[in-house]
This record gives C-alpha cells, sequence and structure tokens, in this order.
C-alpha cells in the first residue's frame, strides 16, 4: 500500500509540473494558479493543429510523418485538451495510451472495405432527428455533436467535430415529443457528442422536460468529460443535475493512466451526490489490449465507486483498422477477470452488432455439455463439475391470459409488453413457433410471404 500511495503521489507531481508547464506556455507563470481548473479555459485553448501540439510538448514530428498527419486532418479533426495533453509521456510518445487515443494517424485514412461511417446504423433506427429507437424500452438522445476531445476511435466520427452542430431548442423539442408520444419508452439515453458540453442551463432545460414525461422512469448521460476534462464538474453542475434523480452516469476510462487525481476528484463530486456511476471501456490494439492493464483499470474503478459496465470490442467505424483486436483477445481479458476479481469488477464484454443488431454479449464458454439430468460446467480454474437438474419440475400453469393473471404478473404497476426476439419463443402467452429472417431463400423459393 505504501508502494502504491508513494507511485501515485510521484505522479501527481509529476503532472502537476508538467501543467504548470504547458500553462504558461498559453500565458506566463501565474496562468497555472488563475486558469488551470477552469474548464472554459482549456475549451479556448484546445490544440488543434501539429504546430500547436509541437509549441506546447517540445515534441517535433519528421517531416514525413507530419505530412501524413497533415492529410489525416484534411478528413478527421484534431481536438485535444490542454489537460489531456498533459498526460502524455512525452519521452515515449509513439506508445503511449493517451497520445494514441488523441492525437491523429496515417493509419485513419486506411479505410477496410468492411468498415462504414454509421456502422450501428443509428441513422436507420432513428424516427425523428436525435434520436435512436433500436430496443424496445429505451432509446438513445443525440443533444450535442460537441465533445471536449476528438477521441481517434470515436465510432461517431460522422457526427462529431462540428462546432455549428448543438440542436436548438426547436430540434430537441422534436425528440421530446417523440419520447412523450411513446409510452413504451421508459429509458432516455443521452449521448452525443457530450451532453456536459452543453450548459448548464441548457442541460436543466433538456432534463426537465424529460422529468415531465410520465412513463420515463430513468434517464442516463454517457460523457468523457471525468477523462477528457474533469475540472467542468462544478458544484453548480452537481447541484443542477441533483435535482432530476433518478439520474445515471456513465463514462469512458479505456487505461489506468487517465485516473489521476484530478479524474477522481469529479468522480467523488458525482458518487457523493448520490448518481449511479458506470463506465464503458472500449478494447483497443496499443492501449488496453492486456489482461494486466484492463485488470488495473477495473480496480481503479471501483476504488472510485465506479461500476465497470460494459467492455465494447471496437467498432466497424470507417478508419478504425489499427484499433480493432480479434474477439479472442477480448475472450482472454475476460477469463483473466471472472474468478480472479470481484464479480462486480467485471464488466460485460460485448459486440455492437454491425447493422444495428445491438449488443451480443460475449463470455468464455463454462459450459461444456448438458443432459436431461446434469449440467456439466467448468469453473476459471479449468475445475470441471456438474449441476444436478431437479428430477421434478412442475412449471407453474399459464392459460396465457396475462391481463387476468394472479400468478407471476402479480405486481403492483406491472404492464405486459409485446414480446420480441427469442422471448417472443419462450412465451407461453404468444403462439410463435420460429422466427425467420426477411428474405430466406428457402422460403422465397416455397414462395411463402
Amino acid at each position: 500500500m505504501l508502494t502504491k500511495i508513494y507511485t501515485y503521489e510521484r505522479r501527481r507531481k509529476i503532472y502537476s509540473k508538467i501543467q504548470k508547464q504547458i500553462a504558461s506556455k498559453f500565458g506566463n507563470d501565474e496562468t497555472f494558479a488563475k486558469h488551470w481548473e477552469d474548464w472554459r479555459w482549456h475549451i479556448k485553448h484546445t490544440i488543434r493543429d501539429i504546430e500547436t501540439f509541437e509549441r506546447i510538448t517540445g515534441i517535433v514530428f519528421d517531416d514525413e510523418f507530419r505530412r501524413d498527419v497533415s492529410l489525416t486532418l484534411d478528413k478527421f479533426p484534431l481536438a485535444i485538451t490542454p489537460y489531456y495533453l498533459s498526460l502524455i509521456d512525452r519521452e515515449d510518445y509513439r506508445n503511449d495510451p493517451v497520445f494514441i487515443q488523441s492525437f491523429p494517424v496515417p493509419q485513419e485514412l486506411e479505410v477496410d472495405p468492411r468498415e462504414m461511417a454509421d456502422p450501428l446504423d443509428e441513422d436507420k433506427d432513428s424516427p425523428v432527428p436525435g434520436i435512436t429507437h433500436r430496443y424496445p424500452d429505451r432509446v438513445l438522445f443525440h443533444i450535442s455533436n460537441l465533445c471536449a476531445m476528438y477521441c481517434r476511435h470515436c465510432t461517431r466520427k460522422r457526427k462529431v467535430g462540428d462546432q455549428d452542430s448543438i440542436p436548438g431548442r426547436e430540434a430537441i423539442m422534436q425528440g421530446i415529443e417523440y419520447i412523450a408520444n411513446t409510452p413504451q419508452v421508459r429509458d432516455v439515453l443521452l449521448s452525443g457528442g457530450d451532453p456536459l458540453m452543453l450548459s448548464d442551463d441548457y442541460l436543466d432545460w433538456i432534463l426537465t422536460e424529460l422529468c415531465r414525461i410520465p412513463h420515463v422512469e430513468v434517464v442516463r448521460i454517457g460523457t468523457r468529460i471525468p477523462v477528457v476534462l474533469p475540472y467542468r464538474i462544478t458544484d453548480k453542475l452537481v447541484a443542477m443535475l441533483r435535482k432530476h434523480q433518478p439520474l445515471w452516469i456513465n463514462t469512458h476510462f479505456n487505461h489506468p493512466r487517465e485516473m489521476t487525481s484530478s479524474s477522481k476528484r469529479a468522480l467523488r463530486k458525482l458518487a457523493d451526490a448520490g448518481f449511479p456511476l458506470g463506465n464503458q471501456t472500449v478494447l483497443l490494439a496499443g492501449v488496453n489490449d492486456c489482461p494486466r492493464i484492463i485488470k488495473e483499470l477495473v480496480h481503479r474503478l471501483v476504488e472510485n465507486r465506479v461500476r465497470p459496465y460494459y467492455l465494447y470490442q471496437c467498432d466497424l467505424s470507417e478508419g478504425l483498422t489499427h484499433f480493432r483486436t480479434p474477439v479472442g483477445k477480448g475472450i482472454e481479458i475476460m477469463e483473466g477477470l471472472i474468478g480472479h476479481t470481484s464479480g462486480f469488477s467485471i464488466p460485460t464484454y460485448v459486440i455492437d452488432a454491425p447493422g444495428g443488431g445491438g449488443k451480443i454479449p460475449l463470455n468464455p464458454n463454462y459450459l461444456i455439455s448438458l443432459s436431461t439430468n446434469k449440467v456439466v460446467l467448468r469453473n476459471y480454474e479449468g475445475v470441471i463439475t456438474t449441476y444436478q437438474e431437479p428430477n421434478s419440475y412442475e412449471p407453474i400453469f399459464c392459460d396465457r391470459q396475462c391481463a387476468e393473471c394472479h400468478l407471476q404478473l402479480k405486481l403492483k404497476g406491472a404492464d405486459e409488453c409485446q414480446a420480441t426476439g427469442i422471448v417472443k419463443l419462450l412465451a407461453d402467452h404468444d403462439d410463435t413457433i420460429s422466427l425467420t429472417p426477411e428474405d430466406n431463400e428457402r422460403m422465397v423459393r416455397r414462395g411463402d410471404d
């Protein structure tokens, strides 16, 4: 423990020294004390070109790399906050996870034929501007196309980077009206861009309008602000957000190096205010594709009251080939977590299926075989064991009259919704016996509709 404390304290002092140096290059020796923890100052001084990056960091690129990066910037912009820039290891920047996530490289222009501008078909599942409605009971609400930093692995490269694309109140109201007119929506995820890039007042208005919709039970905010601009988590912002409970906040740490004293302070403010915190990590080649790195990351997260939520396989967005790992690497990482750390420290490893199929969870295979009476399993150590099935199982009789059910559905306020997908096949109240993909060749050949 003493070694860990010493290491963190040493890192904090190193970062503080670098941050003072960076701040002085935007002003004078007093700039750090006056402005460093002012989030608006960081937005104003966001690094957006190669020359400024070199001047601030002291890193000098060779002519060929500079030329190649300039070509990349013609398509994908550069935006790094001074805070996040201060975390880059200047002595080994090419292998530094902070540099890799924030600075453009020529590989972003190498677009694989299977990569797509909108790999998740978010636009096709958009009934009105700003809304993606894919799952039955929840929607994604794009309320900002601005981010504090342009992440190189962003799945929405087609949307972010446009500084004139904060939706106005008329556009936002279209989304709110859709939610209000769609009673099955109980969960709204605010995304973008980054919702916390909006002003306190504007975000307060959006949350107020959503809270007025009776069937909206919970609102979530997806943000990378605690990672790249932790000073945005002000006391004023937290006080405003507290008015709109229940509110869940998911952030996006990808590497333990991002867990600094400033980010910890931001997380502490949110946790102390009562917000459940989660984290969504993207598996990135050269950044965190290592069981030890992910294990250290989840430990630092739970230490700061953040529940690891998802570990994402990198999407098939344009220019992300160099970030993608085999699925086997993700399974290897999960093997290194399950049984080797606390259950609440283990995220769900998912692929967000191309074409809008949604999140598909993946895990190592612990089910070896099964019969009528037994299930054969293995644990994380490789120990093979069995689970005895019940000798006699009598399912509760279901007459399929859900509206008058006095058994499982005897829950105050419960609403029976129409089953979808595999649940439709399992439901006693639905007569469907199979699901057949559209344009199935055999059905076309038979002439079935």
